[in-house]
């Protein structure tokens, strides 16, 4: 889509940039740069300019103009999510607790999770998960996992405003105000993770515990294990959680975390 179509053109004219930059992977200057991207020099200076001072291009010796370092960041970042996703699976296999079953990797998007990495167990359990799945984090493990991580002022501020709107329920379970959900987060701080017993399917309890890095105080991550609640029983429960612990303290290792 041309970039003048687009509700933010800076943006797009700055991805355009750093494109660039990165497909031609040697300096370029702002003649070439306009030329290539046919844009006026004179709107194209104010651009690297504001890119140069974002640390997103820098200049050499020469005066051209290259990738700068920040973009290497998010580079970071990104092979970052790519390698706990690979770790995820990994590491649960290598622990070899309940191989079965269904385990999901999340994040946070504000008040909803987002699934990023999934595996769906042997045991059916009436609901497929997958990448890119949305859900209100209030019913889920995962989101219950990294809500616990938030002081209870930010939950009310999260969801106590007269603006939000409670997200439609799936089943009958389920926490349904801010401060039974406050309550549901205090008990999941002091068990070591969270419980979701049919808040988003009937006949699946599902086990989560958040996942941490070394930048920030709240989780950046939740996993969870999901059974068929026929099939639970106290023992069963605890070996999940500790299970599901234990997986999200490796991942949080791996990402830098450290946590007593």
């Amino acid at each position: 889509m041309p970039a003048d179509k687009l509700a933010a053109p800076a943006v797009a004219r700055a991805t355009a940039v750093l494109d660039f930059m990165a497909r031609t992977g040697s300096p370029v200057s702002l003649a070439t740069l306009a030329k290539a991207l046919a844009l006026p020099k004179s709107s194209l200076h104010g651009l690297c300019t504001t890119l140069e001072q974002l640390n997103l291009i820098t200049r050499v010796d020469s005066g051209l103009m290259t990738l700068g370092p920040h973009v290497m960041m998010w580079a970071n970042a990104f092979m970052a999510r790519l390698d706990i996703t690979q770790e995820f699976f990994a590491s649960w296999d290598d622990m070899r607790v309940l191989p079965e079953e269904t385990i999901t990797l999340s994040v946070r998007d504000g008040e909803e999770v987002v699934y990023i990495a999934c595996r769906n167990g042997k045991h059916p359990l009436g609901l497929s998960f997958h990448a890119g799945m949305r859900m209100p984090a209030v019913y889920t493990a995962t989101g219950l996992a990294m809500l616990s991580t938030l002081p209870d002022s930010g939950i009310r501020k999260l969801f106590g405003a007269p603006a939000y709107a409670w997200p439609a329920p799936f089943t009958a379970k389920g926490v349904r105000d801010t401060e039974g959900l406050i309550t549901e987060l205090q008990d999941t701080r002091q068990r070591g993770y969270s419980m979701d017993h049919e808040g988003v399917r009937e006949g699946m309890y599902c086990y989560g515990a958040p996942v941490f890095d070394s930048h920030h105080p709240e989780a950046v991550a939740g996993v969870a294990v999901s059974i068929r609640s026929l099939e639970a029983n106290p023992a069963l429960e605890a070996r999940a959680g500790q299970a599901i612990r234990k997986l999200a303290d490796r991942l949080s290792e791996r990402l830098g975390a450290w946590r007593g």
